[in-house]
Order: C-alpha cells, then sequence, then structure tokens
C-alpha cells in the first residue's frame, strides 16, 4: 500500500478546516442530504468527528494502514455510522458514498500541494484513495453485516407474529398456521405452544392447518413433532383444517398419523375439546 508523504500528513493536519468546508459543501450539495430519514447538521456533524478521528489516526499511525491500532477510534465511529445508517434504512451505495466523498477535497488539497511535482502528485493521490477505499470497504462491510442481523431479527419477529397462540376456551389453546411450515417455524410453534400451555394449564391444543397450502412428508414429520411435545406436556392434541386435497396427500405419501385427532375445520376441533371437559351446549334453532 502507498505511503502518504509527510507533507501530505502536514498538509491534511493544518488544511483540515478547509478540508471539512470542501466535504461539507459536498455533501449538502448531494441528493442524500435532503434525505427526510437524515437532516444535514447531523451529515455534516458526522463528517466533522470522522475527519477530526481521521487526522489524529494518521498523525501516529501508518497512514492506510487502517487495522493499526490508531485507527481503532476511526472504525469504531464508522461501525456505529454503518449501523445507525442501516436501521433508518439506507443502502449500502449512500452509506459508503458517505465516505467516498471526502476523496474530491483531498484531490484539490493534493493539486494545491503537489502542483509543480506530477510524479508527487500522481504518488499521493493514489495513497489518499487507497486509505479512503479501505475505509469505504469496512463501513461496507459494517453495514452488511448490520442488515443482515436486521433481516434476521425481522424474520424472527414474522415468525413469532405468523404463528399466535390463541385461548379459545379455558384449557384450550389453538394455534392457526399459515404459509409453509419449515423446520426453524417449527421450533418457533414448539417453544410458543409449549409456553402457552405451561402458563395457562391448557389441557387441550388445537393446531389448525387450514392456511397451510400443502402438506408433504416434511410439513407431516414436523406436525408430529409438534404433537408429540405437546402430548409430553400433558395435553391432549387435535389437528382441524384436514381438507379433502390434504387428505388425499396424506393417503398417497403413506404417512402414519395413527392416534393423532384430526378435524376438517376449527370449529369441530372446538366442540370436540369442550365435549372432552364436558362442557355440552346446544344450537338455538
Amino acid at each position: 500500500m502507498a505511503a502518504l508523504q509527510q507533507s501530505t500528513l502536514d498538509a491534511i493536519r493544518a488544511g483540515e478546516a478547509e478540508l471539512l468546508a470542501g466535504w461539507s459543501a459536498s455533501l449538502t450539495e448531494g441528493a442524500a442530504a435532503h434525505d427526510v430519514r437524515i437532516g444535514v447538521q447531523e451529515v455534516q456533524q458526522q463528517a466533522r468527528q470522522l475527519l477530526g478521528l481521521l487526522v489524529s489516526a494518521i498523525n501516529t499511525a501508518e497512514a492506510g494502514d487502517i487495522a493499526a491500532a490508531p485507527f481503532a477510534d476511526v472504525r469504531r465511529f464508522l461501525e456505529d455510522l454503518s449501523r445507525n445508517r442501516a436501521l433508518k434504512g439506507f443502502d449500502s451505495q449512500h452509506t459508503a458514498g458517505f465516505v467516498f466523498s471526502l476523496k474530491r477535497p483531498l484531490f484539490e488539497l493534493l493539486q494545491k500541494l503537489h502542483a509543480g511535482d506530477a510524479q508527487a502528485l500522481a504518488s499521493q493521490m493514489w495513497a489518499v484513495t487507497e486509505l479512503i477505499d479501505a475505509l469505504g470497504l469496512h463501513t461496507v462491510r459494517t453495514f452488511q453485516k448490520s442488515r443482515e442481523d436486521i433481516i434476521a431479527r425481522q424474520q424472527e419477529e414474522l415468525l413469532e407474529l405468523s404463528t399466535p397462540v390463541v385461548k379459545l376456551w379455558d384449557g384450550v389453546l389453538a394455534l392457526p398456521m399459515i404459509g409453509t411450515l419449515d423446520s426453524q417455524r417449527t421450533q418457533v410453534v414448539m417453544e410458543s405452544l409449549l409456553q402457552r400451555i405451561v402458563e395457562t394449564g391448557s389441557e387441550t391444543a388445537i393446531i389448525d392447518i387450514t392456511g397451510v397450502p400443502t402438506v408433504d412428508t416434511l410439513v407431516a414429520q414436523h406436525l408430529l413433532k409438534t404433537v408429540t411435545a405437546i402430548r409430553l406436556m400433558g395435553a391432549d392434541a387435535i389437528i382441524s383444517g384436514v381438507r379433502p386435497q390434504i387428505a388425499q396427500t396424506i393417503v398417497h405419501l403413506g404417512l402414519d398419523l395413527q392416534g393423532i385427532v384430526t378435524k376438517a375445520n376449527l370449529a369441530d376441533a372446538l366442540a370436540l375439546a369442550l365435549k372432552r371437559q364436558g362442557v355440552s351446549f346446544e344450537r338455538k334453532r
């Protein structure tokens, strides 16, 4: 990696105010600065902080080596900035562009400093490019990691929202399933349902699969695992929403659901659960 000359380092430190003014002007002119998700003052404050940390780092470290200890504050600042932008919904291009936009005022400073020495100018422009690119790439890596964490957390929240456990009656819980049932979702279903069985002391849990589009061998296995877990908790399980197509599929697959009570709809399942508890009712005519 090309090294910054001492004259360049001195010029950057001496011209910090000029660099900040040029960088702030560039950021203010950009369309991103007018984004309602972040104010102009906040952008300028972030630019001031980053430049100050960068100037301090190159004053004590080998310029360009952002993995060096003196660059720790710079890296930490960029990581916090990336996470903040990710949470606000910005993309990686916008976030990295904030860092890359520092090149222009730095190039202008180098042109003034090395106006009469083309070789030195080219060398220092390359060194600055490598430094800013390294900072930009570090920003992008952190941003992508932050986005992945956010997406993973949102997926977990969606799974929890898509598997609500509803108390239909004293001692009767219902779990309406919507969408595909996979291994990850089965685990969430088990945890939430078993926890509710413990909390409410329920004796019957109804798993309604009306909203499950298809049932194959894997889905059936997941249902069996859930039923087994419910029984181990001392409760009974009823599967409702078994449509004719699903019944035919189960038969064709040769799946063994013996010992598991199934009903065509949730109403029938609830009626059976109440009957088991000795609750009787009749329809008004």
